[in-house]
């Protein structure tokens, strides 16, 4: 069950290699189903109701955003869109600099019929001393759901507590980044699941059937890095083994280790060693981001202090997948980019698909 805050799939189009096609549980191929598409039945639990944190989201209502991502892809490829959400704004308000989350969003929502107005901290009135609270009051005025990304903690919940309109937290600070983690989450299940991403989270029991056991690395800026946060939380609710590689000083907090410990297993290191590339099944791998640092001489030691090259991959199973939020800044050689194990544009991708799902599970 969704709480409010107080406030079938494609065959892959490369790397085929590594990925048998996909088919439909009537043994059709994605692209018989186009003209078969799903339409996404309304009554969502998320119906009206702002996204600011993961653990918001219970199992069903993942299992839910899950199958619809993978209609949207469906929708895309067949037809490039729909109009289920004509007539509907989305606000677009963006604090800290952002390429992939607020392009996506804005192309989600433009590719669901809706209408994308965008506001940023130099044209916005905070320039003038204008709180969060009441910026976000006035632009739900001429919107129907909002996305945020501002680089306070704390600052989406803020937001949301704030306003009757549905916001979407796109990031806040050091806090969470719950789209992120359930495109992760989606991308993981598709490039590791035998089908389609929408039948593996055909109910809660497959998703957890296709991810118990699983082994994911989580690599770099534990500490800063909010899309870790996120999805160290939501995993940890499948039963996956966790292994937190960083330098001491930017482990993963404590209140993320906290509520791991509930359903996963988990443990830290500060070396990335042969045995654990062997094992793992998804190396999540973060930049050290420089901008969280108040001494630069303290990012300087740090900044290198792990970078994935093609010596790395060959110490890894053929079936494993190395994926990153993005932007990279020198911790992923780019000869990697061309192993078919290279899942980080392919997960770029899937942020769309998940973020119409949010946007049509949200307003439709």
């Amino acid at each position: 069950m969704f709480k409010a805050v107080a406030t079938p799939l494609r065959r892959r189009e490369s790397n085929t290699e590594f990925t048998p096609a996909k088919r439909t549980a009537d043994g059709q191929s994605t692209s018989e189903t186009c003209a078969k598409l799903v339409k996404t039945a309304n009554g969502s639990s998320m119906r009206g109701h702002s996204l600011v944190a993961i653990g918001q989201l219970g199992l069903e209502d993942v299992a839910e955003i899950m199958r619809t991502a993978g209609q949207m892809h469906e929708l895309v490829k067949c037809s490039g869109g729909d109009n289920s959400l004509k007539g509907k704004v989305l606000a677009s308000v963006f604090y800290e600099p952002s390429t992939r989350t607020n392009c996506s969003f804005q192309a989600a929502m433009l590719r669901l019929g809706g209408q994308v107005i965008s506001v940023n901290e130099s044209s916005s009135s905070v320039a003038k001393g204008e709180t969060l609270s009441d910026t976000v009051r006035c632009l739900e005025c001429y919107c129907d759901v909002l996305v945020l990304r501002h680089p306070k903690a704390g600052a989406a919940s803020e937001a949301a507590a704030a306003m009757s309109t549905p916001l979407l937290n796109a990031g806040d600070g050091v806090g969470e980044h719950p789209s992120q983690a359930l495109l992760d989450l989606y991308t993981i299940i598709d490039e590791l699941s035998a089908s389609s991403a929408a039948l593996a989270a055909d109910s809660v029991r497959a998703l957890k059937s296709e991810l118990s056991g699983k082994v994911i690395t989580m690599v770099g800026d534990l500490k800063n890095g909010r899309t870790v946060h996120s999805l160290a939380k939501l995993l940890s609710r499948f039963e996956v083994v966790l292994r937190f590689v960083s330098p001491e000083s930017l482990r993963m907090p404590q209140e993320v280790i906290q509520q791991c410990s509930t359903g996963a297993q988990w443990t830290q290191h500060d070396r990335l060693t042969d045995d654990i590339l062997q094992e793992t099944d998804i190396l999540y791998v973060t930049r050290v981001q420089k901008e969280r640092f108040a001494n630069l001489d303290d990012y300087n030691e740090v900044k290198d202090a792990f970078i994935i090259s093609p010596a790395t991959l060959a110490k890894m199973k053929a079936t494993a997948r190395v994926m990153h939020p993005l932007p990279r800044v020198g911790e992923i050689d780019p000869r990697c980019d061309q192993d078919p194990r290279a899942a980080y544009f392919r997960q770029m991708r899937n942020g769309m698909y998940v973020r119409m799902a949010l946007l049509r599970l949200i307003l439709s």
